[in-house]
């Protein structure tokens, strides 16, 4: 045991090499650490993404992505509503497409009675008071699970944004508040927000998935929509580099001069430093998605008694906030939303 000379030696040592700077003062109990808190979370930086699937009364689990359901129309006018419960700003919707209305040229998409246009509907008469996102994208439509139209085996970048353009006046007149549009297309964030102008519909935001990779974490989702067993070949040719990153810059800078209101960075974890790097440049509104196999990892690890889950949904979501993001597309938002709510967080 030390004598208090020797202590009092102790402490001058560490105070002469830290020059008196002592950080754990500032960690010793709660309330001090929540007073210099540099990220926080709340349930406004979330947002839920959920798929919509044909039927009444349906929640079909999918089994790649523990806890997720793929819900019929009516139980996705319910889970809005628990949304705003729960004071979450807005919900993203993706369509399980029957596979006999899918074919070459992804036709569903511009039905205005689809899936995703009847989800909308549904939900914006029930409750008006969240926001709906709706993707832009051919795959949840196309036999052949690509973003859009194909000849042979190349992917059509001018035609497909014109039908990506039709797709978006479908979903805005169905009722959605914010189109995304993912499918990494050259030129159709401008081809969509000039066709919105256009139409009267100025007031439309868009979120553009402006860094949106190649990345091996997106397979549960393809389950959930059912593309993981039509896909052909993969997407590299129109998705990003995961070995590219001042890539990013350039694609945002791009989506921002053609009228992208917020930009997006997907998978989010593996590309916390894209996230930083595209805030601190362009400053605008910029989101992460957590993505399927994000979530999943997660899930699994904590249903096998691995990790702690709530405590790594909760630090994985803080991670996001303090490399910038403004929100998380993320599947624990209403998890995290209720914790939150009951002042568990």
């Amino acid at each position: 045991m030390q004598s208090r000379d020797e202590k009092r030696a102790a402490k001058a040592d560490v105070n002469r090499i830290t020059g008196g700077r002592r950080l754990r003062r500032n960690r010793k109990s709660d309330w001090s650490r929540r007073m210099v808190r540099e990220a926080r979370l709340s349930a406004d930086d979330l947002i839920w993404p959920i798929f919509v699937t044909e039927g009444s009364g349906t929640r079909e689990p999918v089994d790649s992505m523990p806890g997720v359901e793929r819900l019929s129309v009516d139980e996705a006018v319910r889970a809005a509503e628990e949304a705003v419960e729960l004071g979450i700003p807005a919900i993203a919707v993706f369509p399980n497409t029957p596979p006999s209305l899918r074919d070459e040229t992804g036709s569903e998409a511009l039905n205005p009675k689809n899936l995703v246009c009847r989800a909308c509907r549904a939900i914006k008469e029930a409750a008006p008071q969240v926001g709906i996102i709706t993707d832009v994208a051919l795959d949840p439509y196309t036999s052949h699970g690509h973003d859009g139209l194909m000849a042979g085996a190349r992917i059509l970048n001018d035609e497909t944004v014109a039908r990506l353009v039709e797709q978006a006046l479908v979903q805005v007149d169905a009722g959605c508040d914010i189109i995304a549009p993912s499918d990494m297309m050259d030129g159709r964030v401008g081809a969509i927000r000039e066709a919105l102008e256009n139409s009267g519909h100025d007031d439309i935001q868009v979120m553009a998935y402006t860094a949106k990779f190649a990345s091996a974490f997106y397979g549960p989702f393809r389950d959930a929509i059912s593309t993981n067993s039509t896909l052909i070949g993969d997407k590299r040719t129109y998705q990003m580099d995961p070995c590219n990153a001042a890539e990013a810059l350039v694609e945002a800078e791009l989506d921002i001069a053609e009228g992208a209101d917020m930009i997006m960075v997907k998978p989010g974890m593996p590309y916390l430093d894209i996230i930083y790097r595209l805030k601190d440049t362009f400053g605008l509104p910029t989101f992460a998605y957590q993505v399927s196999g994000e979530f999943a990892m997660i899930e699994a690890a904590a249903r096998n008694g691995w990790i702690d889950g709530e405590r790594a949904m909760v630090e994985s979501l803080l991670a996001f906030r303090r490399a910038g993001a403004d929100g998380v597309l993320t599947y624990f938002a209403p998890r995290v939303a209720r914790m939150l709510k009951d002042g568990a967080i």
